[in-house]
């Protein structure tokens, strides 16, 4: 199950001590700069082998990331072009587009120019008095408008379209100036700078996820990418373009996928750098077998998905020598469509073969079906989990009567009476990436899933759509920050203010008294019920704070209580308890969409660190469900969860449509395409070869459909 222990007993125990363990064997001083592991709390751990992990996050990584870079592919294909092509460039480095000899100089390697709308950030045809800045905290009257209104060097009432270039560079782009502000009869001194000009300064420059959600909407409005003109986006100057090898540069080479990369490269006759040619063809057909040879060399990172991430991780590891390691791998089904996930098996077993152990923490079917041994942990969630109920083969599990072995063969029956749409949301012309000049209607009031193997197009068409036709539909993402050390539930879906103020209404006392950040704080721990002892370069110790027993806060604050409970009471609570407990209805009604995505089981005070990929999701998508939000967009929600919980989360999708809501999920489980009232299959295949609507319609159409790879294993499962 999800949440049972899965992630504590093969991460946090056994792949901590063993790299606990190998980094003890290090001088003091290599210590200082190896990430630090603490000691399980375990009796005993024997013959620990080194562990090689490989999980979900996503690889991320500056402007400057790019899967060729990430892989060394492009580090080979440097080689070939600085020994091979004509004319030459030079050494190596001069093919780098992160070296300043090989870098275009317009764009500074990085491909892209930035720019932002003018016109989608100021209306030409409004003036400042008629709120002409469309952005949040520039409304009329706000204290940044009057600076700009009340600067004199616009009439307030002019349209800006009117403006002439000097006053139009005046609003824009002017330099930071000080200027003397008129409020009646008191007169201030401040300083003006132009819009975009401040605007880069206080938002722009800055990373969108670390934005509040209002503020990275209108970011995404306003500003625009577009490639560089002098090197079209190749991130290369003159030189490095101009070499050639085998009739094609550099960077076109880049810009092919993987499969059609690799198959170029073979067909090299170079005997002086024979060994690069087949290293980087290895890396190549590598990458195309784990079901990403879609991907080309200059994809940047920060695009990946934390599936795709996983797997270009794993190309690392393909064709190593190492041998009796243990590789641990964190769900890597994920993101994968049914017809890649034998790829996957192959993968694994060719590891094992090779003389390693291989631990997978895994709820897909297909995968734990090739396993040679099963740990099932549960027999639930939280509380509930933490113990071994099956240990054994594969034939055992089916028979054990545990959750995953029941749900091994049973399955959401296929839908056969969708519900009749209300609209469409209409989408016409999709080119981004593969899409192929897509017209798409999605219907309104329906369960939409978008379905195809990985790299078809779904996420373009949808991400790169949905949201420019219905700009309030609401996107729930695998894009979770990671919170700090004070990072919980209550605080995440912001119900721990209307907590404190009815314990302050109850008690009659200032509501900062039960915060564990404010006023009422354990003073030795400040409010975290834990002391860090950072002991240079050992591992930090980490001791219950003894002053108030892990509970956060004074003894004086946690004599006030509300219905008999303490503010340290109700950190303690699991979420469906609370639900019980709290008579507040908008208390009430946020903890029960945290009980309705299947975290009953959480405590409100645990902290998010402690959370699995699947929890932390379904805690997003419990502080995106709103009863406003008319439009939802799930992007593979059941990433991380358990056969189990994907039947909860059918049945909530379910409600959310009854209640009227638009659902859009793009997901490659089965279950919940049997349960889709309308399906858009794309593909037939990833990249160049996707791209294209192969079905549209409702799931038990889609079995009938022989060019669908998802209808085929839809149909194979049915029987």
């Amino acid at each position: 199950m999800s949440g049972s222990g899965k992630s504590s007993i093969v991460f946090d125990t056994i792949a901590a001590e063993s790299q606990r363990l190998l980094n003890d064997t290090m001088p003091a001083f290599v210590q200082t700069y190896l990430p630090s592991y603490g000691q399980p709390d375990a009796d005993e751990l024997a013959e620990l082998s080194p562990a090689i992990i490989v999980d979900q996050k996503k690889i991320g990584g500056n402007a400057r990331s790019t899967v060729g870079t990430y892989t060394d592919a492009y580090t080979m294909l440097r080689v070939l072009f600085s020994r091979l092509s004509e004319p030459s460039a030079g050494i190596s480095s001069r093919y780098s587009f992160n070296d300043p000899r090989g870098m275009c100089p317009e764009c500074e390697g990085l491909g892209r120019i930035a720019a932002v709308d003018e016109d989608a950030l100021v209306d030409p045809g409004k003036s400042l008095n008629e709120g002409a800045i469309d952005f949040p905290n520039y409304n009329v009257d706000s204290w940044y408008w009057s600076i700009i209104a009340g600067s004199g060097f616009f009439d307030p009432d002019k349209k800006v379209g009117d403006y002439t270039p000097e006053e139009r560079h005046q609003l824009l782009y002017a330099a930071e100036t000080k200027v003397e502000l008129t409020f009646g009869n008191k007169t201030v001194n401040s300083k003006y700078e132009g819009l975009i000009l401040k605007l880069k300064k206080s938002v722009l420059g800055k990373e969108p996820e670390t934005l509040q959600r209002h503020l990275r909407a209108a970011v995404e409005r306003i500003a625009t990418h577009r490639a560089c003109t002098a090197c079209a986006g190749s991130r290369l100057n003159d030189d490095a373009r101009a070499s050639r090898l085998n009739g094609k540069g550099i960077a076109e080479c880049s810009s092919l996928e993987a499969r059609e990369l690799a198959a170029w490269v073979r067909s090299i006759e170079a005997p002086s750098v024979a060994p690069v040619v087949n290293g980087l063809a290895l890396r190549l057909e590598h990458l195309d077998r784990i079901g990403l040879g879609y991907l080309s060399l200059d994809r940047p990172t920060a695009t990946l998905s934390g599936g795709e991430s996983q797997r270009v991780r794993l190309v690392r590891h393909l064709g190593s020598a190492l041998t009796g390691m243990t590789y641990i791998f964190d769900e890597p089904s994920i993101g994968l469509h049914p017809h890649d996930v034998h790829r996957l098996n192959e993968l694994l077993v060719e590891i094992r073969d090779k003389g390693n152990t291989v631990l997978v923490v895994e709820h897909e079917p297909d995968v734990i079906a090739v396993a040679d041994h099963v740990v099932d942990m549960g027999p639930g969630a939280g509380r509930e989990g933490g113990t071994v109920v099956y240990v054994g083969d594969v034939a055992g599990l089916l028979e054990s009567g545990t959750k995953t072995g029941e749900h091994f063969a049973r399955h959401q029956a296929l839908k056969t009476d969708p519900r009749t749409a209300d609209g469409a949301i209409e989408i016409r012309g999709a080119t981004k990436h593969n899409l192929k000049r897509l017209d798409v209607d999605i219907p309104r009031g329906v369960l939409t899933v978008v379905t195809g193997v990985a790299g078809s197009g779904k996420s373009s068409l949808i991400h790169g759509y949905v949201k420019r036709v219905e700009p309030d539909a609401v996107l729930i993402d695998q894009r979770l920050g990671s919170g700090s050390r004070r990072s919980n539930p209550a605080t995440y879906t912001s119900i721990l203010d209307p907590i404190r103020k009815a314990f302050a209404k109850a008690n009659g006392v200032d509501a900062s008294l039960f915060s564990a950040n404010s006023k009422g704080a354990c003073p030795d721990c400040n409010g975290l019920g834990i002391i860090y002892t950072d002991l240079a370069h050992m591992d930090p110790v980490i001791d219950v704070c003894e002053a108030c027993e892990g509970r956060r806060f004074t003894d004086e604050v946690l004599e006030h209580t509300l219905r008999g409970a303490s503010i340290a009471d109700v950190y303690a609570m699991q979420a469906d308890a609370a639900v019980e407990f709290f008579t507040e209805k908008a208390i009430k009604k946020r903890l029960q969409t945290i009980s309705d995505v299947g975290l009953g089981y959480v405590t409100l005070g645990q902290s998010l660190s402690t959370l699995s990929g699947g929890e932390r999701q379904r805690l997003k998508l419990a502080n995106e469900l709103d009863d406003k939000a008319k439009t939802l967009v799930l992007d593979e929600p059941t990433t991380g969860l358990h056969m189990h919980d994907v039947d909860r989360l059918i049945a909530l999708i379910d409600r959310l449509v009854d209640g009227g809501a638009t659902v859009i999920v793009i997901e490659h489980d089965l279950d919940v395409i049997s349960r889709a009232d309308h399906v858009i299959d794309l593909g037939p295949g990833a990249g160049h070869d996707g791209g294209t609507i192969v079905f549209q319609g409702p799931p038990h159409a889609l079995v009938q459909h022989p060019g669908s790879l998802t209808g085929q294993h839809l149909a194979r499962r049915q029987g």
